[in-house]
């Protein structure tokens, strides 16, 4: 018995001790990552016309993950600009897929800058895809840019320039187009709403060079032009006697 009892308490010891040496699986694997990533922090827009933005879309801010057509269409006072870009006015002319491979920066004229345009001119619109595109085009360039940062003179998907002036609440577009209410984020653009259309064959006047930038151009200019020392003049040839014949 005593044999018996000594064996199988040595059986049962050797079992544990293999057991304890080997590592258990679930010390193999690192614990997950469970904090959330960080959110973006979406600024409110600014603009004379925010107040009626907001109440006319109190989950402006949720527009942050949409597709810059989806945030547009959820504007109702964009719903003219959605229809010009989005086959509305012509179904040859749709920008929509092109907007949402941004980023960009979309000025949109609200309804009532629309209003503004005498209706032959609209109709004229419609009826012309190469000048509407011209035109929706003319309201968007590449980049995703901030109420501080959107200033300056901007090449525009059509090609040609527009300018943008002043920060914050107070921008100007072209001299004559006020901020309503912007940047709305969306997720492939910043929206600005503008109280006037954008008109591609009126340009704006060139924004002055600063002083800085004509000095930089000066001094590049004379850089690029490599430093020769002048050439010694010619020696002159003697002067012939003054009874020397001529030729």
């Amino acid at each position: 018995m005593k044999t018996r009892t000594s064996k199988t308490i040595g059986a049962a010891a050797g079992i544990a001790a293999i057991a304890l040496s080997i590592p258990l699986a679930v010390t193999a694997y690192a614990q997950p990552d469970t904090e959330p990533a960080p959110e973006l922090e979406i600024p409110d827009p600014q603009g004379p016309g925010c107040d009626a933005f907001k109440t006319a879309v109190p989950n402006y801010k949720t527009l942050s993950t949409s597709p810059v057509g989806t945030a547009l269409q959820s504007i109702p006072d964009a719903s003219t600009f959605y229809s010009a870009i989005s086959g509305g006015f012509n179904p040859a002319v749709n920008i929509v897929p092109v907007l949402e491979n941004g980023p960009y920066v979309v000025f949109a004229p609200t309804n009532e800058a629309f209003a503004k345009l005498a209706p032959a001119q609209v109709d004229a619109l419609k009826a012309d895809p190469a000048a509407l595109s011209d035109l929706v085009y003319y309201h968007d360039f590449l980049g995703l840019l901030g109420n501080e940062d959107v200033k300056g003179q901007r090449p525009t998907q059509q090609g040609a320039e527009i300018k943008v002036e002043g920060d914050g609440g107070d921008i100007k577009v072209n001299d004559t187009a006020k901020l309503v209410c912007g940047a709305i984020f969306a997720k492939d653009a910043r929206i600005y709403l503008i109280d006037t259309v954008l008109d591609p064959k009126t340009p704006p006047t060139a924004l002055t060079p600063s002083a800085t930038s004509s000095t930089t151009s000066t001094t590049t200019t004379t850089s690029e032009t490599p430093a020769t020392t002048p050439a010694a003049p010619p020696a002159e040839a003697p002067m012939p006697a003054a009874d020397a014949p001529i030729g």
